[in-house]
């Protein structure tokens, strides 16, 4: 526990804390949530939240190890998310529902907020990075901090709906359509060499 308090570093907590809240950009996703909401898919806070967290943690650490017990690479698993990903983008500039809504008790909250929305490929893989340079307890902290955030901006949701107004979303919900489509594009292409060289071994 002394080990512990000692390593506390406040800095390495604000460096964690950052670099991960650009990556996942929860304010960013607000459109998106907003747009599944208004397709019927509920989202629930706690069980979005919970997951990303799990998933964090897990691949924190077990790390690569997890995936290769199901024969899976970091760079297969960024493809795929960028598949999904993708599919959400066209969804939200086309306004048209591809995904459709399975009636599953926790809605979208796992697929897509959990995953790829919130614990994504690039969010795992920087996170996983960050322990070449910060004590664990610093990033688990700037992890948390996170997590936070994250809940409470999905649970005050129809609050933030209702402030920006219908417009200012639609306008939102195109914008980042875009957005989203072309960090969907650059996930794909970066791992795509990786997993075809990695086929060939």
């Amino acid at each position: 526990m002394l080990e512990i308090l000692q390593q506390l570093d406040f800095v390495e907590i604000i460096g964690s804390f950052l670099v991960m809240f650009a990556i996942i950009d929860i304010t960013g996703s607000i459109p998106i949530f907003i747009g599944m909401e208004n397709q019927g898919r509920h989202i629930k806070a706690l069980p979005a939240t919970s997951v990303a967290l799990g998933l964090f943690l897990a691949f924190f650490f077990i790390g690569e190890a997890l995936l290769h017990l199901f024969g899976i690479d970091i760079a297969s698993f960024a493809v795929a998310g960028a598949f999904v990903l993708f599919v959400l983008a066209l969804e939200m500039i086309l306004g048209r529902e591809i995904m459709k809504n399975e009636g599953s008790p926790a809605g979208a909250s796992i697929v897509p907020v959990a995953f790829p929305l919130i614990a994504g490929p690039g969010a795992i893989t920087a996170l996983i990075s960050l322990r070449a340079e910060y004590a664990t307890v610093n990033i688990l902290i700037g992890l948390m901090l996170n997590i936070v955030i994250d809940y409470l901006v999905i649970r005050l949701l129809d609050r933030v709906h209702r402030w920006l107004g219908e417009e200012v979303v639609y306008v939102l919900r195109k914008f980042f359509g875009v957005i989203l489509l072309a960090i969907s594009v650059k996930l794909f292409a970066n791992n795509l060499a990786v997993v075809i060289a990695n086929s060939r071994l």
